[in-house]
C-alpha cells in the first residue's frame, strides 16, 4: 500500500505547486515518507526501497554530516557526529551507478548512517537536489528536538533554516 500511497501523492495536484517552488528556489525538506515523495516527484534522485531487513527500524542512529553548506545544515561543522531517530520500513536509499557517482562528485550526500540500519547504498541518509534547496532524509531531526528526549540535534537543522530565511 506504501507504493500506491506515494504514487497518489505524487500525482496530487499539490505536488505540481511543491515542484514549481522547488524550481523557484524555495526550501524544501522531506523526512522519511517525505524523502519518498521528493524521489517520486523527481525533486531528488534514486529511490527509497523496503529496509534490506525488511523491519520496521525505530531507534536512535549516529549520522555523519558530510556538507555542511546548505540551508539546511550551515550549523552543523563538516564531520560532526549526530543522533536522531530512525522510524522507517522503506528507508533503504538505492540508485544506479551512474546517479551514485553524480550525488558524490556533486556533494549532494548531506548526512551518513555511521552504522548502516537498512542498507542505504553508500550509508546515504539524506541529500540535496543540484540546487541545493531541496533535502530528503530518512532520519527524523524533529525526533531529536530536545536534550530531555536523547538529542537536540535535529534542531540545529530546523535553526540553520531559520538563519537562513532571516538573512534572506
Amino acid at each position: 500500500w506504501d507504493g500506491l500511497f506515494l504514487f497518489t501523492v505524487r500525482l496530487s495536484p499539490v505536488m505540481a505547486e511543491v515542484v514549481k517552488a522547488a524550481g523557484h528556489g524555495v526550501n524544501i525538506i522531506g523526512i522519511c515518507n517525505g524523502f519518498q515523495i521528493l524521489c517520486e516527484a523527481g525533486l531528488l534522485p534514486g529511490a527509497l526501497m523496503r529496509n534490506n531487513t525488511l523491519k520496521y527500524i525505530c531507534k536512535p542512529i549516529e549520522l555523519r554530516v558530510e556538507n555542511h553548506n546548505t540551508p539546511f545544515t550551515r550549523g552543523f561543522t563538516p564531520g560532526q557526529s549526530v543522533w536522531m531517530t530512525q522510524g522507517n520500513a522503506d528507508g533503504n536509499f538505492v540508485a544506479d551507478a551512474d546517479t551514485l557517482n553524480a550525488i558524490e562528485g556533486n556533494g549532494q550526500v548531506v548526512f551518513r548512517y555511521v552504522d548502516n540500519p537498512n542498507g542505504s547504498v553508500n550509508d546515504i541518509a539524506g541529500l540535496i537536489n543540484e540546487k541545493g534547496n531541496v533535502l530528503g532524509m530518512m532520519p527524523h531531526p524533529d525526533r531529536a528536538f530536545e536534550a530531555e528526549l536523547g538529542s537536540a540535534d535535529g534542531a540545529i537543522l530546523f535553526k540553520s533554516l531559520i538563519a537562513t530565511a532571516i538573512a534572506a
